[in-house]
């Protein structure tokens, strides 16, 4: 049975950091390309950031690009999203995606339940 589940969300104030976890099973996590996700109050999916099966190769949305992070620890089939100057409109559900190949691409095949952020005064 394949499962993901994420982590570490909370509340925390504008410029402050958090560090997201996704722990998986029931796969062969080492093989496959991962993602984030995530969903603000009363709006649609926005895509985050992705990494490879090996954890060379990453991507980022340009809303994020230089205050997140994406990694992986293969050994531990956890994926990670450290996130720094956290903004107002970061907040939202962060959920972890599984992608159905090593490289990046295609439709994500499962997803968790998702953790909360909220970022406010």
């Amino acid at each position: 049975e394949v499962q993901l589940v994420e982590s570490g969300g909370g509340l925390v104030q504008p410029g402050g950091s958090l560090r997201l976890s996704c722990a998986a099973s029931g796969f062969t996590f080492s093989s496959y390309a991962m993602s984030w996700v995530r969903q603000a109050p009363g709006k649609g999916l926005e895509w985050v950031s992705a990494i490879n099966s090996g954890g060379g190769t990453t991507y980022y949305a340009d809303s994020v690009k230089g205050r997140f992070t994406i990694s992986r620890d293969n050994a531990k089939n956890t994926l990670y999203l450290q996130m720094n100057s956290l903004k107002p409109e970061d907040t939202a559900v962060y959920y972890c995606y599984k992608y159905p190949g090593a490289v990046v691409g295609g439709k994500c095949d499962y997803w968790g339940q998702g953790t909360q952020i909220t970022v406010s005064s």
